[in-house]
C-alpha cells in the first residue's frame, strides 16, 4: 500500500507513479490562511532510515483524520509512516540523535 498525502479537506489525489508522492497544499479548515496537508494512508512497509533527512509530525489535533509520520527524503519526497511503529521509532531517535550531535559541533 503506498502512503499519500491529501489536502485535509478530504479532495482525491491526482494518479500518482508507484513511488511517487505528490504533496497538495490547500487552506485548513476553518479558513485559515495556513496550509495543512495530511496523510490519506500510511505506509506500513519499513522504508530504509538512510534515506531520510527529516520527519514532523501530523496529528488528530492538526485536523487531520489519520495520524501519521511525514518523512522527508534525501530526494524531496514526502512519506507518510505509521505513529508507534518499532520501524518509525528507530528513524526518528536517529534523526534526533544526529540533529543533537550536529549542534554540538557547530557551537
Amino acid at each position: 500500500t503506498q502512503a499519500s498525502l491529501i489536502p485535509s479537506r478530504g479532495l482525491a489525489s491526482p494518479p500518482q507513479g508507484p513511488r511517487a508522492l505528490t504533496l497538495l497544499s490547500f487552506p485548513a479548515l476553518g479558513g485559515a490562511n495556513d496550509a495543512e496537508d495530511c496523510c490519506l494512508t500510511v505506509n506500513q512497509r519499513p522504508i530504509p532510515g538512510n534515506i531520510v533527512r527529516a520527519f514532523r509530525y501530523l496529528l488528530l489535533k492538526d485536523g487531520c483524520r489519520v495520524p501519521a509520520i511525514v518523512f522527508t527524503t534525501v530526494r524531496g519526497r514526502q512519506l507518510c509512516a505509521p505513529l508507534h511503529q518499532p520501524w518509525v521509532e528507530r528513524i526518528i531517535r536517529r534523526l534526533q540523535k544526529n540533529s543533537v550531535k550536529s549542534k554540538r559541533h557547530s557551537s
